[in-house]
C-alpha cells in the first residue's frame, strides 16, 4: 500500500487534525517522506469530495468547496433534529466523567465501547461541547460541556446533575478497574 493510502486511512479514522510529525511517527517514515506523500494524496484528492487541508503543522480531511451547499443543508438537518442515544450517552459522559480539565477521546470511546469521532462532531457543531487543548499533552483534544449546555439542562454547575457524585464516582472505579489490569 502506497504511502499516501496509508496517510489517508488514517486521517479518516482519527476524524480529527494530526501533526505532520505525528503521522511521521505512526508510519515509521521521516517528515520528508510524510510530506511528499501528502503532496500525492492532496493531487490524487483533487475532482473528488474530498480534499486535504492544512493549517501549521497539521492536516485533516476535510470535504470539498463544491459540496458545501448539500454539507450545510445536512449539517442544519444535524442541528435541529433531536439528539441520538449514542449522542446523550457521549453527552452525558463529558458531563459525568469531565474533570476540571476535560474529558479525552479515548476516555470516552473505551466508556461508550465504540468510536465516538462522529458523535463528537456532531455535539461539537449543535454547541452543546467544547473542544479544548489537553494542557498536559497538547497533542491530545479534551471535551467539555458548554454554559449553553448547562444553561439548558437548568444547572449552574455540573455538581447539581442528577446523581452526580454517584455517577463519578463508578466511572473513576471503571478506571481504576482498567489502570490496575494494564
Amino acid at each position: 500500500m502506497e504511502l499516501e493510502s496509508k496517510i489517508e486511512g488514517l486521517l479518516f479514522y482519527k476524524g480529527e487534525d494530526v501533526q505532520i510529525k505525528k503521522l511521521a511517527e505512526l508510519l515509521k517514515v521521516t517528515e520528508e517522506e510524510t510530506e511528499e506523500a501528502l503532496k500525492k494524496l492532496e493531487q490524487s484528492l483533487l475532482g473528488r469530495g474530498l480534499v486535504l487541508v492544512r493549517k501549521d503543522d497539521r492536516v485533516v480531511l476535510g470535504i470539498s468547496s463544491e459540496l458545501s451547499s448539500i454539507i450545510e443543508g445536512i449539517r442544519k438537518d444535524e442541528v435541529t433534529k433531536e439528539l441520538s442515544k449514542a449522542s446523550l450517552d457521549t453527552l452525558s459522559i463529558i458531563l459525568y466523567k469531565n474533570d476540571i480539565a476535560g474529558v479525552s477521546r479515548s476516555e470516552i470511546d473505551y466508556i461508550r465501547g465504540v468510536n465516538s469521532s462522529f458523535i463528537l462532531r456532531n455535539l461539537l457543531v449543535r454547541g452543546l461541547i467544547e473542544r479544548i487543548m489537553d494542557p498536559k499533552d497538547t497533542r491530545r483534544a479534551l471535551y467539555k460541556p458548554t454554559f449553553d449546555t448547562l444553561s439548558y439542562l437548568g444547572v449552574t454547575s455540573q455538581e447539581q446533575l442528577p446523581n452526580y457524585n454517584e455517577v463519578r464516582t463508578q466511572l473513576q472505579e471503571i478506571f481504576k478497574q482498567e489502570e490496575h489490569n494494564e
